[in-house]
């Protein structure tokens, strides 16, 4: 069995341990069994596990990130008198190759508030964004490129 899957299993009994299946349960469980799996990691040998699920932790954290400034700043520009909204298309082009990659880059972005992926080129080498917020395209392609597309290779590579 896969340490992920065993990660999900110490959850899910950490769940049905205190009768509770929600949500914050289910992360304290995760959290608790992901810290007893990387004391015994020596048992399980060379394994990647541990590094790519910080690496999904910190792309999370990033994204979480992102939200709140994204979400403050549209919510800023909507009740001031005075928009100071660029609205703008940027073409990104993309080191990403895997089209599960490229889905998860895309959908981060459109789940930030003030942009929006609109389309991938047939040859999945650039990724057309609208951005609300767009003084430099050179400095919004990269944000993206340091910021989530960086990201989203450690975390799924």
């Amino acid at each position: 069995m896969r340490l992920f899957q065993i990660n999900l299993l110490f959850a899910g009994g950490w769940c049905a341990l205190f009768g509770t299946f929600d949500l914050s349960t289910f992360v304290w469980g995760f959290l608790l069994a992901f810290a007893a799996l990387s004391l015994s990691s020596p048992m399980y040998g060379q394994t990647a596990y541990f590094k790519r699920v910080l690496l999904a932790a910190r792309l999370g954290g990033y994204f979480l990130y992102e939200l709140t400034v994204s979400g403050v700043q549209v919510a800023w520009d909507v009740i001031t008198p005075a928009h100071r909204s660029r609205p703008g298309i940027v073409a990104v082009p993309l080191d990403l190759e895997e089209p599960m990659q490229i889905t998860v880059l895309a959908n981060l972005i459109s789940l930030t508030p003030g942009s929006l992926s609109l389309d991938v080129s047939p040859d999945g080498k650039t990724l057309y964004v609208h951005e609300m917020f767009v003084d430099d395209p050179d400095e919004t392609r990269t944000r993206i490129k340091t910021g989530f597309e960086r990201l989203v290779r450690e975390a799924m590579q």
